[in-house]
């Protein structure tokens, strides 16, 4: 939770420490954190919570921003930092930050950092040797094959399957006897309320964000995942979803619901259009189907990256008519007016 000062967003220290506390004395076993998350003050936020033992309670993870090291010795000083920062003497799951084919050529490997993880658990900083990652599925095998780490943090949901790690990357750690800890099971909260074609894909026995968590949990090879919460209402979901869950728990049937729903989410996320083109042609030159497509990646490809596309049709939505004549023959009675209009404004 944050708070608003300015123009600036500041940690709600009292509410946020009310929910970590909460969610250890209800079960929560594992808290994630890393050295810059809310421009640092991240850390030494958890480090107040874990106090009146609540440490004791707890694994604590925390990540190593490779990016940041220059040379060997800044590994040292930082994870020194750390442990001040968070007011404990040893921290059990410890992870190189983000690795990517280029941070584990130029810093794990040229750096040792391996090495020196190595010292810091001799010395009895740290327990656990991981590391998380964002890169392609060639490179985390690498990765993996690289050292004999006790586990790695990927991010891993029913539409990121084959993104990134993936599925493949999920099961490929597990065999080698790593535990496997999921990022973004949300896709960032995109996967929380989804539109409400896509809704529908799901059982109304379930929220959304149950079914979503539970396609997680029911994989064999999911050690835990991690579900950022900014309210006491998100948490107490999500300790009730978690107090259901197991491996194993879905059907078949119920598995591919899952199929279906990453189907829709990648070509129809946010309106339900097929592409059959009976729209067309559009009496003012607008690309409906097109014009839908690129709308549609704003949900799974993120704003920047769809507005650069929608830059390059040659008719905008604002070029809209409101004839309607298009909206007389779609298949999936969508209202392509009304949606052009509110396309116009979210790209302007």
């Amino acid at each position: 939770p944050v708070i608003k000062e300015g123009d600036q967003e500041k940690i709600d220290e009292e509410k946020a420490i009310g929910m970590i506390r909460h969610a250890i004395d209800t079960g929560v076993n594992y808290i994630d954190t890393a050295y810059y998350y809310h421009n640092g003050e991240s850390e030494p936020l958890v480090g107040k919570a874990l106090q009146n033992g609540y440490r004791e309670k707890t694994y604590l993870a925390t990540k190593c921003p490779v990016w940041a090291l220059k040379e060997e010795a800044d590994f040292e000083k930082i994870l020194d930092d750390q442990l001040a920062k968070l007011q404990t003497d040893h921290i059990d799951f410890y992870l190189l930050h983000a690795l990517s084919k280029e941070s584990f050529e130029n810093g794990v490997k040229k750096l040792n950092l391996t090495a020196h993880m190595e010292k810091a658990r001799e010395a009895g900083k740290i327990r656990y040797l991981g590391f998380s990652f964002h890169d392609t599925l060639e490179t985390f095998k690498d990765i993996v094959d690289y050292y004999p780490w006790d586990f790695c943090q990927i991010q891993y949901n029913y539409v990121n399957t084959e993104y990134q790690a993936g599925r493949e990357g999920l099961q490929y750690a597990a065999s080698k006897g790593m535990g496997v800890v999921i990022m973004e099971p949300l896709l960032g909260g995109r996967l929380a309320d989804p539109a409400p074609h896509h809704r529908d894909v799901f059982p109304m026995e379930k929220t959304p964000v149950e079914w979503t968590l539970d396609f997680l949990w029911d994989q064999k090879e999911v050690s835990l995942l991690l579900s950022g919460m900014s309210s006491p209402q998100q948490v107490e979901d999500n300790l009730t979803y978690a107090a259901r869950s197991s491996a194993g728990m879905l059907t078949d049937e119920e598995r591919q619901i899952f199929v279906k729903a990453k189907e829709i989410f990648d070509n129809m996320a946010l309106v339900r259009c097929t592409k059959c083109a009976y729209c067309m042609p559009c009496p003012a030159g607008i690309d409906i189907p097109g014009t839908f497509a690129v709308y549609n990646k704003v949900a799974t490809d993120g704003m920047n990256k769809a507005k650069e596309e929608y830059e390059q049709l040659k008719v905008k939505a604002d070029a809209c008519l409101r004839c309607r004549k298009c909206e007389h023959v779609c298949p999936q009675h969508i209202g392509i007016s009304m949606l052009m209009t509110e396309i116009a404004e979210k790209f302007e």
